[in-house]
């Protein structure tokens, strides 16, 4: 009986031993994700994966390249080859690395597979369960290709300018880069050329606190991050700006002050009404004139973002009627009070002033992409024309129009006023590119349209651009 006993207990034991030698080899592998690259990999490439397992322990953990039958490898545990690897949590590690032709110079253009494998100890490592996880990548070792097409690029200080120009592959982005600033292509049958996938039109500017000296130059990035640059023939010319001191009186500073803080979420923590000390008043001005002009610009650069890709206007832009220019594009500005120097800024649009609460109409046609109060701009509108330009209107007294609204030149939009950081009733007129400010002379210039913009659409077209 104790011979049967004991030889029950170890069948009982074997069996036991291997239910969890079964088990063992059913538990899960390490969690592993491929975070980057994505669909495409270019001539330098970033690599980034996460493995989890509890413990972060592993037995192996490797990465490779496969392509057209071979391996090329990118991690292992044993050999990192140059990636760094850091510990995410408890659990989770991070590889990273980057590569590119010095470091693969075998990869070819074309398809290839990314893997990521690992295993981990189970059973208290009597046994070992494994993973993999695979992305199917696009190598491009080729970097795109840019050639300009139109001619006679001049450009003022604080102006714009069109080029036209070719890109491959058609899905790279474009644009000009001025300096640090890029202002993106866009298809050039968004301006009437049609059946030309690879004809761009940029839209650009030599800002007003940019250097005559300032780089500007073409370029692409496609959807590898393989980038070129191109020099393009261009002018730059100087414009002189006017200079100014404005004295702030007591009254003008009770008058805007409280009205702006009321309505200015970024002001949340002052307080201003008729019983505030000058002094106080005068702080918050400053306030209100140097940060909260800074916020409200960034605010209207966004807008940028809403532009059509496609030209909405035409013909030259409409100053509003019957006006006189109080002041103009990038005065700088010296404030005053009491004598003394407190402030300066620069005036990035044109005052233009008439009888009060005159009607304000549509510069051109376009689409309503802001109609709220904003800041020192007070009730404000700004209508997208298409490809990055946009018109703004400031200071109103009233507001006719909603975000979204398509509008026709010449169509009203509002009543001037003197809301936000207004002397007295006007229009605060500004014209934009990618959210940034330019004269609006030119675009008020029937000729400049002419010379500037579509004499280069009709040399690329080969026939008469639409005017």
């Amino acid at each position: 009986m104790i011979r049967a006993a004991l030889g029950l207990t170890a069948g009982l034991a074997l069996g036991a031993a291997a239910a969890a030698w079964i088990s063992a080899g059913q538990v899960a592998g390490p969690a592993l994700a491929i975070v980057q690259p994505g669909e495409f990999v270019g001539r330098t490439a970033t690599f980034v994966a996460t493995a989890e397992t509890p413990g972060a322990e592993f037995l192996t953990l490797t990465a490779h390249i496969e392509q057209e039958g071979t391996v090329h490898p990118l991690f292992s545990l044993d050999d990192p080859a140059g990636a760094a690897l850091q510990q995410e949590t408890d659990d989770r590690l991070r590889i990273a690395r980057t590569f590119d032709r010095e470091t693969h110079p075998d990869l070819t253009e074309g398809p290839a597979r990314i893997v990521v494998a690992a295993t981990r100890p189970v059973l208290f490592g009597l046994r070992e369960s494994g993973s993999e996880t695979a992305v199917d990548v696009t190598i491009r070792l080729t970097p795109p290709r840019l050639t300009p097409l139109s001619t006679l690029h001049h450009v003022r200080h604080g102006g714009s300018e069109l080029v036209v120009y070719r890109v491959t592959p058609a899905d790279a982005g474009s644009g000009v880069r001025v300096g640090d600033v890029e202002y993106p292509g866009y298809p050039a049958a968004g301006a009437g050329i049609d059946g030309r996938d690879d004809l761009r039109i940029a839209y650009f500017a030599l800002l007003h606190d940019q250097d005559l000296g300032t780089p500007i130059e073409l370029y692409a990035r496609d959807r590898a991050g393989n980038e070129a640059t191109a020099d393009f023939a261009h002018r730059v010319f100087e414009r002189r700006f006017r200079r100014s001191r404005i004295p702030l009186s007591d009254g003008f500073l009770r008058r805007v002050v409280p009205g702006i803080v009321a309505q200015s979420p970024e002001l949340a923590g002052e307080h201003a009404d008729n019983s505030t000390p000058p002094p106080e008043l005068l702080q918050i001005y400053l306030l209100i004139n140097g940060q909260l002009r800074e916020s409200n610009r960034a605010a209207i650069r966004t807008l940028a973002a809403d532009t059509a890709p496609r030209q909405l206007w035409s013909g030259p832009f409409r100053q509003l009627a019957n006006s006189q220019v109080e002041s103009g594009f990038a005065d700088h500005r010296t404030y005053l009070y009491d004598g003394n120097e407190v402030d300066q800024q620069v005036h990035l649009g044109f005052d233009l002033a008439s009888t009060a609460n005159a009607p304000v109409r549509a510069a051109n046609a376009g689409t309503v992409v802001f109609a709220e109060y904003l800041g020192i701009y007070g009730r404000c509108v700004v209508i997208d024309h298409g490809m990055g330009l946009q018109s703004l209107y400031a200071h109103l007294s009233s507001v006719d129009v909603a975000a979204g609204t398509p509008v026709e030149r010449d169509e009203q939009i509002g009543l001037s006023g003197q809301t936000g950081l207004a002397g007295g009733d006007h229009l605060h007129f500004a014209m934009l590119l990618q959210g940034r400010p330019v004269t609006p002379m030119e675009w008020w210039d029937e000729h400049w349209i002419e010379d500037r913009v579509l004499r280069k659409l009709r040399e690329v077209a080969g026939a008469p651009a639409p005017r």
